[in-house]
């Protein structure tokens, strides 16, 4: 085994619902990557956690992050919009991962440069096939950029 296997993946889930938290917790528990899950219930919780401000200043710089686009006080495309335009933020891959099917929300999704859309099933067994197949194509497959320290 290599020693980016032995290293935690640190996952930053931005999700205002506890269900889906709760659902994607389990899926990637059961997955084979070793990780790290922070949450961040809204959208101005997400953005203070990723630069460090307030009570997130010890928090670990997420690897991915997986973004809903339907959040209370900031939306998911106001978040990935400042993402992608932070010169120390942009580089981390984002994954919307959200109730919506529309080809609006997906092609603002990408025109704002999220790395991957990924419409949320209803069915129990479907979300958690999803969530692994997340992980394991960016955990195992893609590979992520090295996280600056500090």
């Amino acid at each position: 085994m290599d020693k980016q296997q032995i290293k935690p993946i640190n996952i930053l889930l931005v999700e205002d619902n506890p269900g889906d938290v709760r659902l994607t917790r389990e899926a990637l528990k059961e997955g084979k990557v070793l990780n790290n899950i922070f949450v961040a219930g809204n959208g101005l919780d997400a953005l203070s956690l990723l630069r460090r401000q307030d009570e997130y200043s010890t928090i670990i710089r997420p690897d991915i992050i997986f973004l809903d686009l339907n959040l209370p006080k900031k939306n998911g495309r106001e978040v990935l919009a400042e993402i992608k335009s932070d010169p120390s933020l942009r580089q981390i891959p984002v994954v919307v991962l959200t109730t919506s099917k529309s080809e609006e929300d997906i092609f603002q999704a990408y025109n704002l440069h999220a790395n991957c859309y990924i419409s949320k099933p209803v069915d129990l067994d479907q979300f958690i096939s999803v969530v692994k197949s997340i992980e394991d194509f960016w955990f195992t497959i893609a590979k992520l950029p090295a996280t600056p320290e500090g």
